[in-house]
């Protein structure tokens, strides 16, 4: 971690939630040290982080949570992990798509990140089932000069369902409405990705809706951080041999990259030149 006396408190937040993960735990005043804040500050950290259920709190430091498989954060408590890497993976993603292709987004932090990089790309068709993928466009229109749609601008189908904590709509309604529909490319984001279980989500309902998103797609593409590897929720619902190309970061080993190559066809690493 660097130095920075004037990291936004979200920023450092996420920067003490990755140090707790990567080393098992960390010590107050070693964070104090690597962040150049005091002693105060990181105990507020802590206490934030801890009130989210992100970290538990141990006497002079803090050590991660053991998640249960049903666990299932809110949108806001996911929005302040791996920003800069959820950010990177959206514009890596975007490059993928082309002007006037039928798209879908799933719900998630990273597909909400992937929506803003969206909203230069012509006559785009857009299915989500996310109120906040939806927002993304919907507010891009009302920014439109006079409230009027702006030439090339994207159509949004947003589909019906009961909304999850992180602000997706599944159930029955919505996988009715995804099974009558088709799409080039579908991006795809997960709770959970490994060889063992694949996709998957603490969710039951979320986990059968986005089947029904892979299902409807000529291309599947899964948008996750580094963070969501060996990370297993609840519900599969999908191998690893049926996503088309993963869209990471820098943060993923080179161990595990060589392993998922074995499992699907493309792995691209944002910020890096692929081969």
């Amino acid at each position: 971690m660097t130095d920075n006396q004037n990291l936004l408190a979200e920023q450092r937040r996420a920067l003490i939630l990755d140090e707790v993960r990567r080393r098992g735990g960390v010590r107050v005043n070693e964070l104090t040290r690597r962040l150049n804040v005091s002693d105060m500050t990181i105990r507020r950290d802590l206490d934030a982080l801890a009130r989210q259920g992100m970290l538990a709190k141990v006497h002079g430091g803090a050590v991660p949570v053991v998640e249960a498989s049903t666990h299932e954060p809110g949108f806001e408590a996911k929005s302040v992990l791996e920003p800069s890497a959820k950010d990177e993976i959206a514009r890596a993603a975007a490059a993928l798509v082309a002007p006037g292709t039928a798209i879908a987004l799933s719900g998630g932090t990273t597909t909400y990140a992937l929506a803003r990089h969206l909203l230069d790309v012509p006559d785009l068709t857009v299915v989500t089932n996310s109120v906040r993928v939806a927002d993304v466009f919907h507010e891009a229109h009302l920014a439109g000069s006079g409230g009027e749609s702006r030439r090339g601008a994207a159509t949004v189908v947003l589909t019906g369902g009961m909304r999850t904590p992180s602000d997706a709509l599944v159930g029955p309604v919505a996988d009715r409405a995804v099974r009558s529909l088709h799409f080039d490319l579908l991006f795809l984001g997960v709770h959970g990705i490994s060889v063992e279980a694949g996709l998957s989500t603490p969710n039951l309902a979320e986990a059968e809706t986005n089947g029904c998103l892979m299902r409807s797609a000529r291309r599947v593409v899964v948008v996750a951080d580094h963070t969501k590897w060996g990370t297993v929720g609840l519900s599969s619902f999908g191998a690893l041999d049926e996503v088309d190309t993963w869209v990471t970061d820098g943060g993923l080993p080179p161990g595990v990259r060589a392993e998922v190559a074995e499992h699907l066809p493309g792995l691209v690493v944002a910020g890096e030149e692929q081969a």
